[in-house]
């Protein structure tokens, strides 16, 4: 057991020394280098890239689109239409804002002219370049071919505008002109409801404005002639009935409060003042027009960069992948 034991359990000193030359040994020898990659090559071989007809996920990278449907949509195309015609239909009313203003302005100018004497003969065609021209003329009214143009409303009482011939003997055969005298509330227009003062007899002095009346709309019916019904003005319409020209002059007249109140009751008709009524509404159209397109631009920015909330979005590849 001794001996055994002396061989198996070397003494410390003994046992350090083969350490000592395993360790000089190993640090002697050199250790085979190992490979980077344990990949084995691959056999050579054509490469996708190589191809002409290959397409790269770099020529058509991803796009990003709505999951919900399309973009652009007619909503959207309606949307854009709408500022573009608001901003022409604003600028085509700047256009008719320097027109009306500078047909008032002629206007107000021949309104300030002294009174021109009405000749016997008048040109129909000439009548627009006059328009406003204050003018006098006398004759004798025909009261039995009155005409009641209406209804016509005045301080919010319904009435109707008086139209008579005035025959000019004066000035000829065929001179006669039609006359609008004014207004008459609508319970006197029976003339044998008003005053003999209504219906003036023998020569009269009539100041006027010459004047292009106004014209029927789509909403205005025809006049009926034979029933003694007229809506509208037909100049040439009165005139071949009663055989004047086609000539309108506007009775003018600047009563007080007190004498309209009298011509109310006894059924004078009341005259138009000296002024021109005109109406210029241009300005409020160019801001309404201008307005709406600044709006609906706005609007339409809005809905081009509005971000995706409600919507998913994906990638859609390249058809070749």
């Amino acid at each position: 057991m001794k001996a055994f034991t002396r061989l198996t359990r070397p003494s410390p000193s003994q046992a350090q020394r083969p350490l000592l030359r395993t360790l000089v040994k190993n640090h002697n020898t050199p250790t085979p280098r190992r490979p980077f990659s344990q990949t084995t090559r691959r056999a050579d071989r054509p490469q996708p890239a190589d191809d002409p007809n290959f397409h790269s996920i770099l020529d058509n990278p991803p796009q990003l689109i709505r999951a919900g449907g399309k973009r652009h949509g007619p909503g959207l195309l309606i949307l854009a239409v709408i500022p573009v015609t608001a901003f022409l239909l604003g600028s085509w009313q700047v256009k008719r804002l320097e027109w009306k203003t500078d047909l008032i302005a002629k206007c107000e100018d021949r309104l300030v002219r002294p009174p021109l004497p009405l000749p016997g003969r008048i040109d129909p065609e000439a009548v627009g370049d006059f328009d406003y021209r204050r003018v006098t003329t006398s004759g004798r009214y025909r009261h039995a071919q009155e005409m009641l143009v209406g209804p016509r409303m005045r301080d919010g009482e319904d009435g109707y505008m008086v139209v008579t011939p005035l025959d000019r003997k004066e000035e000829g055969e065929g001179s006669s002109v039609l006359v609008n005298r004014g207004w008459i509330p609508k319970r006197l227009r029976d003339q044998r409801s008003r005053s003999r003062d209504s219906m003036p007899e023998g020569e009269v002095q009539v100041e006027g404005l010459i004047r292009k009346p106004w014209k029927k709309n789509m909403f205005t019916p025809d006049n009926r002639p034979d029933k003694g019904e007229f809506y509208f003005p037909d100049v040439a319409q009165m005139a071949a009935l009663t055989g004047a020209q086609p000539v309108w002059i506007e009775a003018t007249m600047d009563p007080d409060y007190m004498q309209i109140l009298e011509y109310e009751q006894k059924g004078i008709p009341l005259g138009r003042p000296a002024e021109v009524n005109l109406r210029n509404n241009h300005a409020q159209y160019i801001f309404t027009w201008y307005s709406l397109s600044f709006a609906t631009s706005i609007m339409l920015w809005m809905v081009i960069k509005k971000p995706p909330t409600d919507i998913t979005k994906r990638v859609r590849m390249n058809k070749h992948w």
